[in-house]
């Protein structure tokens, strides 16, 4: 639609029902600036009230970062919904001290502040949507920008019309006829004075470039929606082929080397994207790809997770080993070790009452070979046993590598010591000094799983 071009109203509902926006029955929380946009769909959506059969609620939040003017935008926005009787709930923010707190910059911790906030509201109003004012110059805008930062499908998808239970039903719709709406229905609104500021990238694309850009097409707007839906339908579609490998190949904590090289680029992006508990940059991603590449053990770190390389898995750490704290054993009772899930019951027993250690959640060891007090600790560096049955003693890194242990596994092994050393390795042998002769009482661990 052109900008000369208005309809009696702002939206189309074939868009909405498309998306599911604004369905019968819905209680729909309205996001509220006291911008032109905000008081554009509030005013559209609380006149649908009775014609589409939904409930509509308003909810502003001040952000902290320009002073009485945005206090004044918050008693705009609730003296406008006290006089059209629509519920409405505000609440302040302090910007600045979460963008210090948490490293953001101010943009993103105001949209953080935000959403926690609407989706507050909306469990506070029972809401089922949330509606944003985003248009089609918003769309515009953010696909440009994208571009000139180098985004790849998902930047360039611009503004998606749904995301969740947020819905965007001005997407299609340009400035222009939200002005003209407002005029014609007699609706006020406030203007933010930062938006005049060319300090902002967007605010001189909106009023330098962009006019520039219209002259070459004037529907501008559609053409970038346009292009913007295709690359979205597009990135969809290689996400869910992602998703789809993953369902097959990612067992919860790993992925198998090579048949993530053999995966197109365009797939296997998209997947390291998708295990990653933060967003990745290009670069970031392209290091992870470079780095599936390799087959001797090695680590990449990158923010809020660390990659292993090794056995032919990329295993994908998000936590910290854990610090296994050093408990004694005691007889008769149950020692809990819950940084592991792992309980230790210790128990005497007669001579030739038990099966010996088989397999290694039991252990049984001399009773008269036992040197002072039994401690359950993690590895510690330099550690050597004797493993019974194998005649020679070798380090817990060598007897580790042997059996197959990741490190992960080798993290949480439980170290069962005396004071002449090792007795036992929770989940993998016995010292052979511990050994019980046949006739010798026995003293029992047994290793259980805490549920």
């Amino acid at each position: 639609m052109t900008n000369t071009e208005f309809r009696d109203r702002p939206g189309d509902p074939a868009f909405w029902d498309a998306w599911d926006m604004l369905p019968s029955g819905a209680r729909v929380l309205c996001a509220v600036s006291g911008g032109a946009d905000s008081m554009c769909l509030l005013q559209l959506l609380h006149g649908l009230e009775e014609e589409r059969g939904i409930r509509v609620f308003a909810a502003h939040f001040e952000h902290g970062l320009r002073g009485e003017e945005s206090l004044r935008d918050m008693a705009f926005v609730e003296n406008w919904c006290r006089e059209q009787k629509i519920p409405c709930l505000a609440e302040r923010g302090d910007t600045r001290a979460l963008a210090e707190k948490e490293h953001l910059g101010l943009e993103e911790a105001a949209r953080k502040l935000r959403y926690a906030f609407l989706e507050r509201a909306a469990d506070h109003f029972g809401c089922d949507r949330i509606a944003t004012a985003h248009t089609a110059d918003d769309n515009a805008e953010t696909v440009l920008l994208n571009l000139v930062r180098g985004s790849g499908t998902k930047g360039l998808g611009g503004i998606p019309p749904r995301r969740g239970n947020i819905v965007r039903p001005l997407l299609e719709t340009d400035r222009a006829e939200i002005e003209a709406y407002l005029k014609a229905q007699g609706v006020p609104h406030v203007e933010d004075s930062s938006n005049e500021s060319l300090d902002f990238s967007r605010n001189r694309l909106r009023r330098e470039i962009l006019p520039l850009l219209r002259e070459m097409n004037p529907a501008l707007n559609d053409a970038l929606g346009r292009t913007a839906a295709l690359l979205r339908r597009d990135d969809s579609f290689l996400r869910g082929l992602a998703e789809e490998w993953l369902d097959r190949n990612f067992d919860g904590e790993s992925l198998p080397l090579s048949k993530l090289r053999k995966l197109h680029p365009a797939v296997a992006s998209r997947a390291v994207k998708k295990l990653c508990p933060r967003s990745l940059s290009a670069a970031q991603t392209e290091s992870v790809l470079r780095f599936a590449e390799g087959t001797e053990l090695g680590y990449l770190d990158l923010p809020g997770l660390r990659l292993r390389r090794e056995q032919g898995r990329l295993y994908l750490q998000t936590e910290q080993p854990p610090e296994i704290v050093p408990r004694r054993i005691e007889i008769g009772k149950t020692t809990e070790f819950p940084e592991l899930a792992l309980r230790v019951r210790a128990e005497k027993a007669p001579a030739g009452g038990k099966e010996i250690n088989s397999p290694f959640n039991s252990f049984c060891f001399g009773y008269e070979k036992i040197k002072g007090d039994i401690v359950g600790t993690g590895r510690r560096p330099g550690d050597r046993m004797h493993p019974a049955g194998r005649g020679v003693g070798k380090s817990l890194k060598a007897l580790f590598l042997e059996s197959g242990m990741t490190s992960t596994e080798r993290s949480r092994a439980l170290v069962f010591r005396d004071g002449e050393g090792i007795l036992a390795v929770y989940p993998l042998a016995l010292d052979e000094r511990a050994v019980p002769a046949p006739d010798e009482e026995i003293l029992l661990l047994t290793v259980e799983k805490m549920e």
